[in-house]
């Protein structure tokens, strides 16, 4: 599939690392680095902004060496970036460690995935009971053991 994409950064377009990776490094588009303190969040520029083909949006996920090493997650994970958005792509980093982290211009700070979805069209009926049985039913936070 090909996406109509705008860098705005001096850093290469987000690419897949391996053939069969689903995501792709998303960089931060810093002049110079963001200190980001225990419990601090901040929207983190990428410079980048695209067009997605409608059917299709782009999820925002931490990457998994920065969370294991340094505490360092995407807030919203996964956020999305819908097709009708055409602004730059921010990434809301939050430090859940209790150290302070230095983001450097150019840090590969996240992943993105293109991933297909669908709209919902709802029917709405007037009570529960008219809702298909299924064998969890009800059962919510925990019911499926642990």
């Amino acid at each position: 599939m090909n996406i109509k994409i705008v860098n705005k950064s001096p850093f290469d377009l987000p690419q897949y690392a391996t053939a069969a990776a689903a995501g792709m490094d998303l960089r931060a588009n810093l002049q110079e680095s963001v200190i980001l303190a225990p419990l601090q969040r901040k929207i983190i520029p990428t410079g980048l902004s695209m067009e997605l083909p409608v059917g299709y949006e782009a999820q925002v996920r931490p990457r998994s060496g920065l969370a294991a090493k340094h505490g360092i997650t995407v807030l919203n994970a996964p956020g999305t970036i819908d097709a009708d958005y055409r602004g730059d792509i921010g990434v809301i980093l939050i430090n859940l460690s209790d150290t302070p982290f230095e983001i450097k211009p150019g840090e590969r700070i996240a992943q993105m995935v293109i991933a297909r979805h669908e709209q919902a069209n709802w029917v709405e009926v007037d009570s529960v009971e008219a809702l298909e049985e299924s064998l969890r039913g009800a059962g919510g936070f925990g019911s499926t053991g642990k």
